[in-house]
């Protein structure tokens, strides 16, 4: 049955905590005092829940963790290296070789635990039933070439990464999820641009540091992250970088994008489930590769994301409730200009829906009742009548947006998929922010759209696979 959302008078007030004290504070590349050596940490959950402390640190050696109270060494992930240039998605004389200057480090941190620390550092640990949770995505800051696309990364106001990570940790989530996209800064800043002046880019340290571990270091120690991969950190992009300081999984040789003879390796990971507690997981699988256009007969990425969903399909049944998390929005709808500057719809992402559709035409399985993605630099929101999983797009955090206005209403017909009709699309277009999930039930979750100081700019209900929001257009 359809249900509503009560329309607010007023938007509700917001919690006074400043911004700029946040980031001062959380700031991960200041060190507590008497450590010699920057250092970044932070805590990402992996198969089965399992969390994972990393410390990024320029030390000669791993620091010690200390887990309730018993300190023990960290073990070395990936030791400080210069990767070889290999070829990748700009022209050679806009790529180099990338340098890699921290040692990487973990440990595990059991379930159960009262405390964990890195030098007199607090470690956020995972709670049994998160009942809050940010949601963000596309976060970096956009330099490429290819695009003649530079935004001003030295203007907060253009690039407010560091703005909405402050304001989402303020709201003190339970988790952080990030659904892609985290490195954008790919080539140089063109001469005499004041807005980009002075960027590292490539795909080494420095612009891991600058997209991600400085501006998001508020948010990176409020709480522990699942991470989903972006097509930014497909082999030919970030991809080392994802491999040395993101996923969660152990660092394999050959399955670090370094060689591009390896690549085919690098380029696809398998899905895992991380329970949520009272019969709910999230299930994270990796679409880096996938292709809008589709897929062309003995292309690798058909094979391989029809392997994917093979091995989704046990991991739904794990749990009555499951919230998909994944890059490419399967469900979404973007819109851009194409010739002559035309208005074009962009509808959900050809080479998944191939590849899934061509085992379940309904493309996810059952237990699926929500897919949480980003890659549109937009908020989205749809809700189907056919059955399908709600899908929400949060790709507004940080990266250039993008403005071209998505009709309202759809022209009739509209699908991003087959078979999926539309019941509900809102949207939030050219707004910087992030989205937040707070648990009513088994099934049930208030969602709400932050604007980057942390402001309510919407509202959604979601029941099952149903959800049906205040606004449908934000302006």
């Amino acid at each position: 049955m359809p249900f509503t959302v009560p329309r607010l008078a007023a938007a509700p007030a917001i919690l006074a905590i400043p911004v700029a004290a946040l980031l001062l504070s959380a700031c991960a590349t200041v060190p507590p005092a008497g450590v010699e050596a920057p250092f970044t940490s932070f805590v990402v959950l992996g198969e089965d829940g399992a969390a994972v402390a990393r410390v990024l640190t320029e030390a000669p050696a791993c620091p010690a963790i200390v887990r309730d109270g018993v300190a023990s060494p960290m073990t070395l992930r990936a030791a400080p290296a210069t990767i070889a240039q290999r070829p990748t998605a700009s022209p050679p004389e806009l790529s180099k070789p990338s340098v890699f200057d921290v040692r990487v480090c973990e440990a595990a941190l059991p379930a159960g635990l009262a405390s964990a620390s890195v030098l007199g550092r607090s470690l956020p640990l995972p709670q049994a039933e998160p009942r809050r949770i940010v949601v963000l995505g596309d976060t970096g800051c956009r330099l490429l070439k290819k695009e003649d696309s530079f935004q001003a990364c030295n203007d907060a106001a253009q690039y407010p990464f560091a703005t909405v990570a402050a304001a989402a940790a303020a709201w003190r989530p339970d988790l952080v999820i990030h659904v892609g996209d985290f490195h954008y800064r790919e080539n140089p800043c063109p001469a005499g641009d004041q807005g980009c002046a002075g960027s590292p880019w490539g795909y080494g340290w420095d612009a891991w540091r600058a997209d991600l571990f400085q501006p998001g270091a508020a948010l990176l120690g409020a709480a522990p992250w699942v991470v989903a991969r972006g097509n930014h950190e497909s082999c030919t992009r970030g991809g080392q970088g994802w491999w040395r300081f993101l996923d969660p999984r152990p660092l394999l040789a050959g399955r670090d994008c370094d060689a591009p003879s390896n690549d085919d390796q690098g380029d696809y990971s398998d899905p895992y489930a991380v329970p949520l507690g009272d019969d709910s997981q999230l299930l994270v699988f990796d679409t880096a590769s996938t292709t809008w256009r589709g897929f062309k007969p003995g292309e690798p990425g058909l094979a391989h994301y029809q392997d994917t969903y093979r091995k989704l399909e046990p991991l739904a049944r794990r749990a009555r409730h499951t919230i998909a998390v994944e890059h490419h929005p399967l469900l979404g709808i973007g819109a851009d200009l194409k010739d002559a500057g035309k208005p074009r719809l962009l509808l959900g992402d050809a080479g998944l829906i191939q590849s899934f559709g061509a085992i379940n035409p309904r493309l996810f399985p059952d237990n699926v009742e929500l897919v949480l993605s980003g890659h549109v630099h937009l908020w989205q929101q749809v809700s189907f009548s056919s059955g399908h999983p709600s899908q929400f797009i949060s790709g507004f955090s940080g990266t250039a947006e993008d403005i071209v206005p998505i009709p309202d209403p759809l022209p009739p017909g509209v699908s991003p998929a087959p078979g999926a009709v539309v019941e509900q699309l809102s949207a939030w277009i050219d707004g910087f922010g992030f989205m937040t999930m707070e648990r009513r039930g088994p099934d049930s979750w208030e969602v709400q759209v932050h604007d980057l100081h942390g402001a309510v700019r919407n509202t959604c209900q979601v029941r099952g696979r149903r959800s049906v929001c205040q606004h449908t257009r934000v302006h």
